[in-house]
């Protein structure tokens, strides 16, 4: 009669013990140093201590470019968590990163809008292009690339974003050009919002610090001119009036172009906004509503 390797007392390869994990190690002091002090002045900002904890895990991945054990084990001394209680957490949340990854989070949207519009497309090309997988990073360690989420930026679908920033109307043409400008250090400006920096960078900004390069702030901005569409309606605003045909009919839009104000600018990887990579026999546009 055979026995399994089981019922030998001998442990399957592949399968773990269950054995738990020895203690994260602490920073060293002056990086600890520092880190308290930063964490002290944002702890005092809350009535609560634990309510911290969020900024405190960006704080602490600002400092490796993710929340590591020892980030974790930091965040749970300084508000009296357990470490339990403090994974729970950095583990919810697809902002908090649990291995090292590049200076540059690349993100393609794919929810429905940004993929039909070519979403799908980039995502699959960039992967080729660069030679990764999804939530991967580069050889050289300058672009993790992956499939997210929503972006609520659908006016300007397929949208791909860079540490939170905004690449608007890509293609797969704009997209690779935009990640070979990340990896080849070249400067590169959002479509919207503040100009780039570092991923760790970004997270120390997201933990509530002031972002101090000269013009950042100011940069920032707000909606882009499409999402305030709605906005400028409600409040009795009018523009040039618009009449949407269906596709192929061949009718023409009464729409005049339109003219960016200086607010508004266009980043350097904006892709031409006349098709959709996934459907390069029809203009992209709104569809028409019924009865049009």
């Amino acid at each position: 009669m055979t026995t399994t390797p089981s019922e030998q007392g001998v442990q399957p390869q592949g399968v773990s013990l269950g054995m738990p994990q020895l203690p994260a190690p602490d920073y060293p002091d002056d990086v600890r140093a520092r880190l308290e002090a930063d964490a002290r002045e944002v702890i005092a900002r809350y009535p609560d201590s634990r309510s911290a904890l969020l900024p405190l895990l960006h704080l602490v991945q600002s400092e490796e470019g993710h929340v590591t054990r020892t980030g974790q084990r930091f965040c749970a001394e300084m508000l009296d968590l357990t470490t339990a209680e403090v994974t729970a957490v950095a583990t919810f949340y697809s902002m908090y990163r649990r291995k090292p990854s590049g200076d540059y989070q690349v993100g393609v949207c794919t929810n429905t809008l940004c993929a039909v519009m070519g979403g799908d497309a980039i995502f699959e090309s960039l992967q080729d292009h660069l030679g990764v997988g999804n939530g991967e990073t580069t050889d050289d360690g300058s672009v993790t690339l992956e499939h997210i989420e929503c972006n609520a930026a659908c006016d300007f679908a397929p949208v791909v974003m860079v540490n939170w920033e905004f690449f608007d109307n890509q293609t797969v043409a704009s997209a690779k050009r935009l990640v070979d400008d990340l990896r080849a250090g070249t400067q590169v400006e959002p479509t919207r919002g503040a100009p780039l920096c570092t991923f760790k960078d970004t997270a120390r900004i997201l933990a509530g610090f002031p972002d101090e390069r000269e013009g950042a702030v100011e940069a920032s901005g707000g909606a882009g001119p499409a999402s305030l569409i709605g906005l400028r309606l409600a409040k009795g605003e009018t523009g040039p009036a618009r009449v949407v045909h269906p596709r192929g009919s061949g009718a023409p839009q009464d729409e005049p172009p339109h003219d960016p104000s200086p607010s508004e600018h266009l980043s350097s990887h904006d892709a031409p906004q006349d098709t959709s990579a996934s459907d390069p026999s029809h203009p992209a546009g709104p569809a028409a509503e019924e009865g049009e």
